[in-house]
């Protein structure tokens, strides 16, 4: 380490991967209004922030199996911190959200606009509150790795996208939060996948149903779902989809 620098804390580097998480992999750069706001945050420089993003990007699974590499130089403290978030998605999320309202010194329901006299009170009211911030947690990790575009149909208008889950929200809990198990995708394509008329393939190829396919064609079903048979999606830039579950929608909830 070189002098005049400092030791990066636990608490700093929770904050660094939510920001990651939340970045498209293109903007990890100096100059994003969002790096340098960190960078004030925890007083670091915009440079520092930066250049611990990219550190992240070369621990990323998703990125070196697409020979994606960031800086080679992490640290063991930038290894053991990342681990812990990449293997407890169901709780450091929320940590990272808590730790970062501290830091803004402003409530979390305001970090992550959730109305406040919307909610009941007592134990209720803050399993809600943890609810609806990790919601928001998962939708800007994943509309941040697709870049607000629809892995489908290519839509980039990201009020008309859903964070969709590969493995239903009911069904695993673990992954819940997990962007290895979210998509990008449009909301009438959304309801299509969860009710197993389209897929994606663990080669991530779009899949259509038969029960779409037989049906008499017409011009709705084919601007809408008859093209993209066997087309490749829009790939997200980190945090590609985790081949088991597609396996899992291929073969457990498509409609062949």
């Amino acid at each position: 380490m070189k002098n005049g620098q400092k030791l990066w804390t636990r608490d700093e580097l929770i904050l660094a991967i939510n920001l990651y998480c939340k970045l498209p992999f293109g903007r990890l750069h100096r100059s994003n209004p969002e790096v340098i706001h960190l960078a004030e945050l925890i007083g670091r420089t915009p440079s520092s922030i930066a250049y611990k993003l990219v550190n992240f990007a070369s621990l990323d699974p998703s990125l070196q199996a697409r020979g994606i590499k960031g800086a080679s130089n992490s640290s063991k403290l930038d290894k053991i911190i990342w681990d812990e978030f990449y293997n407890n998605w169901e709780g450091l999320p929320f940590e990272s959200e808590k730790l970062l309202s501290e830091f803004e010194n402003r409530s979390i329901e305001e970090l992550n606009d959730i109305k406040i006299d919307e909610l009941p009170e007592g134990n209720t009211r803050e399993q809600l509150v943890k609810v609806r911030v990790n919601q928001s947690f998962f939708r800007k990790s994943i509309l941040a790795s697709y870049n607000n575009t629809c892995c489908i149909s290519g839509l980039t208008n990201s009020e008309l996208l859903i964070a969709g889950h590969i493995k239903p929200w009911s069904s695993d809990e673990k992954n819940r939060l997990n962007p290895r198990n979210g998509i990008a995708i449009n909301a009438l394509h959304d309801k299509a996948f969860e009710n197993g008329l389209i897929t994606i393939t663990p080669e991530y190829k779009i899949k259509i149903s038969k029960v779409l396919l037989n049906q008499k064609k017409t011009d709705a079903l084919e601007k809408y779902f008859f093209q993209y048979e066997s087309k490749d999606i829009f790939l997200p830039s980190k945090f590609l989809p985790d081949v088991e579950f597609l396996k899992y929608h291929n073969e457990q909830r498509f409609q062949r």
